[in-house]
């Protein structure tokens, strides 16, 4: 927490489903301050394919490696979400020009691990890193992990036993002194990979549980269906304090935070902990509309939860002192779904006396709802993007994919809780020399509170 302040950041920027027939690229964007450039795209590296659905991104080597002198963080994982390539970047020679150091095919994942569409990248204190999947070959769900050497980038194989995936994956997040890892689920690639049909939940095509591994032996030894209530359990943080046995998870469909933990029989349980009512509405795809908790995050000091509504259009600040019972202690509006100029009428709303209005930053008009979420170290300013999957992106929100999404910056009050927009901060990526583009998460070059896990 007391490292330097941030200057540069990197962001994938996605092309998939927009009518621009260009490759998906690593932007790295210029936020200092007092730079000549601030709020500038500085640098923009394509990959050499078209239509991978670049989307989160993890390092070769993080806080898990602190006791190998050897270890540098020079090396940038980018999975591809569709295409099932794994891009690995040098972010090292040169931090403000990153380069392309290697290419995992599809094929080495679909034959050495019978995996595809690979989402979570974190590094292991052993030096290989760990991707999780969201599918098998052909689509299907199937939650899996994808082995790298840390050295050469090959891979190794599969982390999980023969026979222990998961039907569905997504993230994860491990904890060694506790010897767990616990792991989410999203859905099956072939049901949400051109957009979300509500008829595939009702199904079985969408997760709602919670896996629990031991992470010695690599083995699934529990399972927590969170029910209805934790439909769609997308981002998974446990707190960062290594000796803590706890965390939350934030469930998209019916915009509920749980809470999981350890109990004292020394097994795993999950309770909920935050719901976001959903609000009557007309002019929209269906008569209620869920908040759409997409990203959250934990402050470094395990002080503050934040979470994204993207459809509300929302960021939350929560207090987590008392673990059990978080306390909203911001929210600011940035976008969404429920804009008192936009087609949506709100009918009841258990939040809110009137619908927000437009957020306009520097004569940009923000489209989108608020999404990925990135925190300085210190706490103080949290960095938000507005895309969310290039097809859901494309069907809830038409005007992000036709006028790019955007970077905004919020400082934070960590004293009393607050949240506030800086309106001399914007990165548009709607004015991208190649056409509008969806950027998506964010790392800074040093780490960050969602991408290193202490041992």
């Amino acid at each position: 927490m007391q490292g330097p302040r941030e200057e540069i950041v990197y962001l994938p920027c996605i092309y998939r489903n927009t009518d621009i027939q260009k490759p998906d690229y690593l932007a790295t964007v210029d936020i200092n301050p007092q730079s000549p450039n601030f709020c500038k795209v500085i640098h923009r590296l394509p990959m050499p394919n078209l239509k991978d659905e670049l989307h989160h991104s993890g390092w070769n080597a993080c806080s898990s490696c602190y006791d190998d002198p050897s270890k540098r963080r020079n090396r940038l994982i980018l999975p591809s979400l569709m295409s099932s390539r794994i891009y690995v970047v040098d972010v090292g020679t040169d931090p403000r020009a990153p380069r392309l150091h290697k290419i995992v095919e599809p094929i080495d994942l679909f034959w050495k691990c019978s995996l595809a569409n690979p989402h979570t990248s974190h590094c292991l204190g052993s030096g290989q890193i760990m991707i999780s999947t969201m599918g098998d070959p052909s689509g299907n769900g199937k939650g899996g992990f994808v082995l790298l050497d840390g050295k050469t980038f090959e891979v190794i194989g599969n982390w999980e036993k023969p026979g222990e995936a998961a039907p569905f994956g997504y993230d994860f997040w491990y904890q060694p002194r506790h010897n767990v890892m616990i792991s989410t689920e999203w859905g099956a690639p072939k049901a949400l990979g051109n957009g979300f049909n509500p008829a595939d939940v009702k199904t079985g095509h969408y997760g709602q549980r919670l896996h629990v591994w031991d992470w010695t032996t690599h083995k699934r030894i529990q399972t927590l269906d969170l029910g209805e209530e934790g439909a769609i359990p997308l981002e998974i943080r446990f707190l960062h304090n290594p000796a803590a046995a706890e965390g939350f998870v934030g469930c998209a469909l019916q915009s509920t935070i749980f809470r999981f933990y350890k109990t004292p029989k020394r097994d795993w349980a999950a309770e909920k902990v935050i719901q976001i009512p959903s609000k009557k509405v007309e002019g929209w795809a269906l008569p209620e509309m869920p908040g759409l908790i997409t990203d959250i995050l934990i402050s470094l000091d395990d002080r503050f939860l934040y979470f994204s509504n993207w459809l509300h259009g929302d960021i939350r600040q929560y207090d987590i002192t008392d673990r059990r019972n978080p306390r909203m202690v911001g929210q600011i509006f940035l976008g969404g779904s429920i804009l008192k100029d936009g087609p949506v009428k709100v009918l009841e709303d258990k939040e809110l006396n009137s619908q927000p209005t437009p957020r306009i930053l520097k004569g940009k008009r923000v489209q989108g709802g608020p999404q990925m979420l990135q925190l300085s170290l210190d706490g103080r300013r949290l960095y938000v993007t507005t895309s969310l999957y290039s097809a859901w992106d494309k069907q809830f929100y038409p005007d992000l994919v036709k006028e790019g999404s955007v970077m905004m910056q919020i400082d934070v009050d960590t004293d009393k809780g607050g949240l506030k927009l800086n309106k001399n901060f914007l990165v548009d990526f709607g004015a991208e020399p190649d056409g509008p583009a969806l950027a998506h998460e964010l790392r800074y070059p040093g780490g960050d509170c969602t991408s290193d896990i202490w041992l």
